[in-house]
């Protein structure tokens, strides 16, 4: 699989997960082994690594014109209805870089599990300049 496919002037960007600096993820389920402050953390740290795809890929954030929809999952209990606000940590992220460009559509949503245990996956489309 690619990190981002850019097809015309969208970029697809695959699903990332919390990856520290060091390498390592942020794990764990929101309303078990994570509280909903701990999983907006997790939801931060996956916009950060957006970010430095996105870089990577296009060169320079500066490319990208518009962020037009996100799709959040959270690894979460199942009485566990927070998923929006957890889905923030990221969201406010975006919008702290890109300002009104960065304001999204979006989706968030609870897992039962997500890959390697990581609290929460997000997936982004992006309008790119050329």
């Amino acid at each position: 699989y690619k990190p981002v496919v850019i097809i015309g002037n969208l970029a697809y960007v695959s699903g990332h997960g919390p990856v520290l600096p060091d390498g390592s993820m942020i794990t764990g389920r929101a309303g078990d082994d994570l509280d909903l402050e701990g999983a907006k953390v997790a939801a931060r740290q996956v916009g950060l690594a957006i970010l430095a795809t996105l870089r990577a890929q296009l060169g320079s954030l500066d490319r990208v014109k518009r962020v037009i929809k996100t799709l959040g999952m959270v690894n979460s209990t199942p009485d566990f209805v927070e998923q929006p606000a957890v889905i923030n940590g990221f969201s406010d992220l975006i919008v702290e870089v890109f300002g009104d460009r960065g304001r999204h559509a979006r989706a968030a949503v609870g897992m039962a599990t997500l890959p390697r245990g990581q609290s929460v996956e997000i997936e982004m489309i992006v309008e790119v300049r050329e």
